[in-house]
């Protein structure tokens, strides 16, 4: 509405300034015998009224026929819509969806730095968190039955079978390892087996002397089982060290299980096999059937509560993941690149999809909306070119009077 008010309001301009030309050719022409400087006027009143028609021309002929009249190449727009869709489609098609094109420009949005930063305030966090929780009950009801339950089994294990799951798990350890999670995760297991021995040294202790020769001496025995537990608990804590040649081996090993997923086809063989064994087994199967039935009747409890504790624990995930994607730029940029390699990837292989609907809607429109269209979106500029087609044709008449009467 507002682009149609603008529209009119200009064209209205540019009408009014030919009439007031056209008046004062009238009036020059009328007085030009009593003040001969009219002339002057008249002239450029003459030559604007004739930029005026002509520019007046040309800027309706772009839309439909001036006056009615089906002088040939008038209404452009409407007589070549076809041409137009083509062509707009392929202009679309090359200059807009390229894989350059739409990677730059994805580049320019830090994508993860702009997530961190929103979900790291509590308010947007507790939000989201409202959002999946609130979603859960429906989600839950849907597959107590058990047409959707075998729906869904089966739609899993079938979306499953074009996953390639050796180079999705090499993605996902290149991100520990781009924020050196891995050596965290290293640690935190070397800790629990380091506090694991030490609870269960009197059953090693008794394992060790089970398995020791009955002639050994009990005090040489015992001293084997110290010297045992003493060399593997510096060896733990060898592992443990920041410089120690153990993390070097573990950093060398993980890049190259890392490589080996993204390249190796035995790895996704061996991954593939597992998970269908799995999937396929009949215990497995049953057994996940009443876990699914006690976990689904207690999240339908809990998530329906006000005080909803799976909802407390989403907000406090969400807002510790931000806060570590914060403080973690490497592993900001791999994400955002991902995201950027994957958008721009999909645009560009369902680009043709996208320009074939272009072209289809302008086919479906016809040729008085797509005159409309066009002029509500350009229309007021072309009505300067009136304006300025009236002022620079008045100023030439001015000129080639002046002129003439010089010779």
């Amino acid at each position: 509405m507002e682009q149609g008010a603008r529209l009119a309001r200009m064209r209205l301009f540019a009408t009014g300034l030919l009439a007031v030309m056209a008046l004062v050719f009238v009036l020059a022409r009328l007085f030009r015998d009593r003040h001969p400087a009219l002339a002057f006027v008249g002239a450029f009143a003459e030559a604007a009224m004739v930029g005026a028609i002509a520019d007046w021309f040309a800027v309706t002929a772009l839309f439909r026929h001036p006056l009615g009249l089906k002088i040939p190449h008038t209404a452009i727009i409407p007589s070549n819509k076809e041409r137009i869709g083509e062509n707009l489609g392929n202009f679309l098609e090359h200059n807009f969806m390229s894989y350059a094109v739409v990677h730059g420009e994805l580049a320019r949005i830090d994508f993860a730095g702009t997530a961190a930063h929103w979900l790291d305030q509590s308010a947007n966090a507790r939000a989201v968190a409202a959002q999946i929780t609130s979603a859960v009950p429906a989600l839950l009801r849907m597959v107590e039955d058990k047409d959707a339950a075998m729906f869904l089994r089966d739609a899993l294990a079938g979306a499953l079978k074009d996953v390639q799951l050796a180079p999705l798990l090499s993605r996902l350890l290149s991100v520990l390892v781009a924020g050196r999670q891995h050596h965290v995760l290293l640690e935190k297991l070397l800790g629990i087996v380091a506090a694991a021995l030490e609870a269960h040294r009197p059953y090693i202790r008794q394992k060790v002397h089970e398995h020791s020769p009955r002639w050994l001496p009990k005090v040489i025995d015992e001293k084997f089982y110290e010297r045992l537990m003493a060399g593997v608990q510096a060896i733990l804590a060898d592992m443990q060290g920041e410089d120690s040649e153990w993390r070097d081996r573990f950093q060398a090993a993980t890049e190259e299980l890392i490589d080996k997923l993204a390249t190796s086809p035995e790895y996704e063989t061996k991954l593939r096999a597992l998970l269908d064994s799995s999937l396929g087994h009949p215990l497995f199967r049953a057994y996940v059937g009443q876990v699914w039935d006690d976990v689904s009747a207690r999240l339908l409890a809990d998530t329906t509560s006000p005080q909803s504790r799976v909802g407390a624990h989403i907000e406090q995930a969400l807002q510790a993941v931000s806060g570590a994607l914060g403080r973690n730029p490497a592993v900001q940029a791999k994400l955002n690149e991902w995201i950027r390699t994957f958008a721009a990837e999909t645009i560009v292989a369902k680009r043709e999809l996208i320009v074939d609907l272009v072209r289809r809607v302008i086919r479906s429109w016809d040729t008085e909306t797509l005159s409309r269209k066009f002029e509500l979106h350009v229309g007021r500029d072309l009505q300067y070119i009136r304006i300025n087609g009236t002022i620079v044709g008045g100023l030439v008449g001015l000129l080639l009077h002046t002129v003439g009467l010089l010779f």
